[in-house]
């Protein structure tokens, strides 16, 4: 899915060149920089230039990434491109969804964030008729690319699976150790990030955005 938020009907092009990431996570940085690799473009994270934070006020994983990007590129004079993503669990009414960093506190620990999913998993009762809760759950992440002057163009991917315990593998970063992708044997955890980009969320996102402006 993919749109543009300036009201123009045509899609702005991204010239090689600097294109601030609007991030502090240092796992969505270096993805985003492994993806930006082939086409000309100079990635630096917004903790390179020391931008700060903006409060994430939006109420969907698009608006957010907007608001984040928009600030990056306002402050930065260089256009900007923001990431906000979560994970959504079926059975917890798509929670943690936007809120999946704060579920992991203020100290961005992600093995509590994965046992408080779980914890509330564990917790719910079977539908009548079913013999155990559903674990399905996707990943969606939504790309905003802001220019200084507010324009803005949005691509949103998801990626579909269902959530295992405990978690399993080092790699990436986030909830992916308990993340398995349908039709996949191996966590989003376990998987080498080529094969993760491969198949992502992220990747999916990213994909738009290069056909649409690089």
């Amino acid at each position: 899915m993919s749109g543009e938020g300036s009201g123009s009907q045509a899609i702005r092009k991204l010239v090689p060149g600097k294109l601030i990431i609007a991030s502090h996570n240092e796992g969505k940085v270096r993805e985003i920089r492994e993806l930006l690799g082939p086409y000309g473009i100079e990635p630096i994270s917004a903790a390179e230039l020391d931008l700060p934070e903006p409060e994430e006020t939006g109420t969907t994983f698009v608006a957010n990434a907007e608001l984040k990007a928009l600030q990056a590129a306002d402050l930065s004079g260089f256009p900007a491109l923001a990431d906000d993503s979560g994970l959504c669990v079926d059975a917890l009414n798509g929670e943690p969804g936007i809120f999946s960093a704060r579920w992991a506190g203020e100290s961005r620990d992600f093995g509590v964030a994965m046992s408080l999913v779980n914890d509330r998993l564990d917790a719910l009762e079977p539908e009548a008729g079913l013999p155990e809760i559903s674990r399905d759950a996707h990943f969606v992440c939504a790309l905003a690319l802001a220019w200084p002057d507010g324009h803005v163009e949005w691509f949103e991917g998801r990626v579909e699976g269902a959530l295992v315990w405990p978690p399993r593998g080092a790699n990436g970063f986030g909830y992916d150790a308990m993340f398995l992708p349908d039709g996949g044997s191996e966590t989003f955890g376990e998987m080498d990030p080529d094969a993760k980009h491969a198949i992502s969320h992220r990747a999916d996102a990213f994909r738009q955005l290069v056909t649409a402006v690089l």
